[in-house]
């Protein structure tokens, strides 16, 4: 009879959960306590921005309410910024119903299995000396992992390095008009300045028509919560004693949804209400900024990785939106988390050394050093 792995010790769980904490606590300080302090209210208001923490106000904002995707400090209004409109995060016309279709199609069950081989070969690159026992650092393997699929999604002339340096870059300039406060001066000029080193370094190789636009904010989404995703998961792993469930072929495919939901990639997704509307009793009106908790949504902050008891799909999906907001890049970021869980679970890794981004876009390390466990580097180990 086959044993099931056991579960994780409360102790252990606290262990993960406290370091990453860290990547909110140590990267947007401020602002995290502000959400901290204000998640035991559904739906809270302060001036005219709307803070909404709640799992069911959360999914009606994103699917009642009208949403102006061009407005200053959103996702769809950056990219306007940058690139003249146009982009996959603008919700308007039949040209961006058009976009999504296709790139739904590209990212779907075939258009990922074309693409794993890109991924695998980085993984098997890239881990190959926890063999030898040497640590490595998982955010330039996330990098790679990242920049490499970009590339082969979109067949452009960059390096996969080189795309995701852009792509963060990019997000790392763009990223203050999400959030409160004044812009630096020449904010804007350096943001411009990434865009177009990025759209550049994704000109399509074999001459077909390209949407720089689309194509750019694109690479910016996938690098930035695929390098923010990767380390923070195996963290969790290594933290809470999760690598027997990662090399179960039966359970694993329940510890990448739910390590997806509690590091939730993109924790606040910002918006802008095109009209007046009711969350939970709080009144909305045109033009409040909503600031969408997908981390509080999706219970991550209070609800631990359990594959025995996993959150309902529902539930777990909201980290990647929902409705006509909903991430279409879903599919392939569970085949990467996926893949490698499975790549590094034989070397059981701990955790050497961790830094957290302070600059990125998005709450994750500047490193994660890990090293494979002493039983598998020594001789009498295996």
């Amino acid at each position: 009879m086959i044993t099931p792995p056991a579960a994780p010790t409360a102790s252990a769980l606290r262990t993960a959960l406290r370091r990453d904490r860290r990547v909110y606590t140590r990267s947007h300080p401020v602002l995290f306590a502000l959400l901290a302090a204000t998640r035991r209210r559904a739906v809270t208001r302060i001036g005219d921005a709307v803070l909404v923490h709640g799992t069911e106000p959360y999914r009606q904002a994103l699917v009642r309410i009208p949403l102006d995707r061009a407005a200053a400090g959103t996702t769809g209004g950056a990219a306007r910024e940058l690139s003249a409109g146009g982009t996959l995060f603008d919700q308007e016309g039949a040209d961006h119903r058009a976009g999504r279709r296709a790139l739904a199609d590209e990212l779907g069950a075939a258009g990922t299995e074309r693409l794993r081989p890109v991924w695998r070969e980085v993984l098997a690159r890239r881990l190959a000396p926890l063999e030898a026992g040497r640590d490595i650092d998982l955010v330039p393997l996330a990098r790679e992992v990242a920049g490499a699929t970009v590339r082969a999604l979109l067949h452009a002339v960059g390096g996969p390095e080189d795309i995701a340096s852009a792509a963060a870059a990019v997000a790392a300039a763009t990223v203050r008009d999400h959030l409160p406060g004044p812009r630096r001066p020449g904010s804007a000029r350096a943001a411009a300045a990434a865009a177009a080193r990025l759209e550049d370094l994704l000109a399509p190789a074999r001459g077909e028509a390209a949407e720089p636009a689309l194509r750019a904010m694109l690479a910016v989404a996938a690098v930035n919560t695929t390098v923010a995703a990767l380390p923070r998961a195996a963290a969790w792993c290594a933290d809470a004693g999760l690598w027997e469930q990662a090399a179960d072929d039966r359970l694993r495919p329940a510890l990448v949804g739910e390590l997806l939901r509690v590091t939730a990639p993109s924790p606040l997704l910002p918006r802008v209400a095109a009209a007046d509307a009711e969350l939970d009793g709080c009144p909305v009106r045109a033009g409040d900024r909503l600031i969408l908790v997908a981390r509080h949504a999706a219970r991550a902050h209070d609800q631990p990785p359990d594959v025995h008891r996993p959150a309902p799909p529902a539930l777990a999906h909201l980290v990647f939106g929902t409705g006509p907001h909903s991430c279409p890049g879903a599919l392939l970021a569970r085949a990467q988390l996926d893949d490698t869980l499975a790549s590094l679970a034989p070397h059981r890794p701990t955790v050497s050394r961790a830094r957290v981004d302070r600059g990125a876009a998005l709450p994750g390390w500047r490193s994660l050093t890990v090293r494979a466990a002493e039983a598998r580097r020594s001789p009498e180990g295996g």
